[in-house]
């Protein structure tokens, strides 16, 4: 069965009312496993050998992370540079994660509006993105959209449980191997994506 790895990094976790509600929804979803970056490596050191075989025993791999000066918390960064490695992830020989898929699940405190070319940000959050999706590209990886969960600093309680909700709800679709690739793929954002979303564009 598809199973999914959520790769969690927030340095400031405790102060997260979004993330927080997001990972309390992912937990009980049946496939899903969740490491959290920081509690497992307060001092950065990355166990890689342990790493690889999380990587190896999961179909689907999210980066889920607050968007930090339009890229990731440091921690995320320092596991990419030395668990993808050559010759294992990429280049001659590095096949591991051929066929898997990758994704991101961010949140930020700008509204969606402001990802835009003429918006506050002059480009959008795919384009922000780009350097994960190469990533996943270079390791033969299929690239799926991201997650999004933009406004947090407005964000009503309301509002933040209905992202956990959907949230949920997805990964549920995407461990029990029910997602559409195909259509997934041609979206923006993956949120709101569900069985009935692929039903309705068939």
């Amino acid at each position: 069965m598809p199973s999914v790895l959520i790769l969690f990094a927030h340095p400031k976790f405790e102060q997260s009312r979004v993330h927080r509600a997001l990972l309390e929804a992912a937990r009980p979803v049946p496939g899903v496993t969740v490491r959290d970056l920081y509690e497992e490596y307060p001092d950065f050191d990355v166990d890689v050998p342990a790493e690889k075989d999380l990587l190896l025993a999961h179909s689907h791999v999210i980066l889920q992370h607050p968007l930090y000066w339009y890229s990731c918390p440091a921690l995320m960064k320092q596991w990419i540079d030395l668990v993808l490695e050559h010759g294992w992830a990429y280049g001659r020989g590095g096949t591991a994660l051929e066929g898997k898929t990758m994704m991101n699940a961010v949140s930020s405190g700008g509204i969606r509006e402001a990802y835009a070319h003429q918006g506050h940000n002059r480009r959008t959050m795919r384009e922000f993105l780009f350097p994960f999706e190469q990533t996943a590209r270079l390791c033969r990886m299929r690239w799926l959209p991201p997650y999004v969960v933009h406004g947090t600093h407005r964000a009503t309680l309301p509002e933040i449980d209905g992202h956990a909700k959907s949230y949920a709800q997805f990964l549920g679709v995407l461990a029990r191997g029910e997602a559409d690739l195909g259509v997934l793929e041609g979206l923006e954002y993956a949120n709101g994506y569900t069985v009935e979303t692929t039903a309705g564009r068939s």
